[in-house]
């Protein structure tokens, strides 16, 4: 067998050099193709397939708190005390608590825990008769809340 001179590659240092040295630009580059594959990969809405609106076993596919029988609905409460609603701001969680007519006789809660969603800007008229509050509470609730601010006097006490 004849014999032959050994082989180098030139230039190998250097790339090597170069890759250790931009190792940041590269880490990020692999990270973009894998989170794009992923994305390529996962369940498209439209699809066909079982459910495809949402990955399952995902943390936030399904949210806490969400039942099927307790969807929520905003409910618009006039408060009696309008010195009251100023205090409040959208994501407060209140106590609803309605009272006889001219505040005699007992107090009963009629929603615990609402979330204040929305605070509208009060009326100019004073006559009007406290202020307006719209709370997130399930649908029977809200019933509740309607027939309870036909009738009587309600409050609020923050949670």
């Amino acid at each position: 067998m004849p014999h032959f001179a050994p082989v180098r590659v030139r230039g190998g240092h250097r790339a090597l050099h170069r890759l250790v040295a931009h190792r940041r630009r590269a880490l990020a580059v692999g990270l973009a193709v894998t989170a794009a594959a992923l994305v390529a990969a996962g369940p498209h809405p439209g699809a066909g397939g079982q459910d495809t609106r949402r990955a399952r076993g995902h943390p936030v596919a399904d949210p806490v708190g969400e039942r099927h029988g307790t969807r929520l609905v905003a409910a618009p409460v006039r408060i009696a005390d309008a010195g009251t609603v100023r205090l409040l701001r959208p994501g407060d969680r209140v106590d609803v608590v309605a009272t006889g007519e001219g505040g005699a006789g007992d107090a009963s809660v009629i929603a615990r825990g609402a979330r204040v969603t929305k605070v509208p800007e009060p009326e100019a008229d004073p006559a009007a008769g406290g202020a307006l509050i719209v709370v997130s509470v399930p649908r029977t609730t809200a019933h509740r809340l309607v027939g309870a601010g036909t009738t009587e006097r309600l409050a609020v006490t923050l949670c």
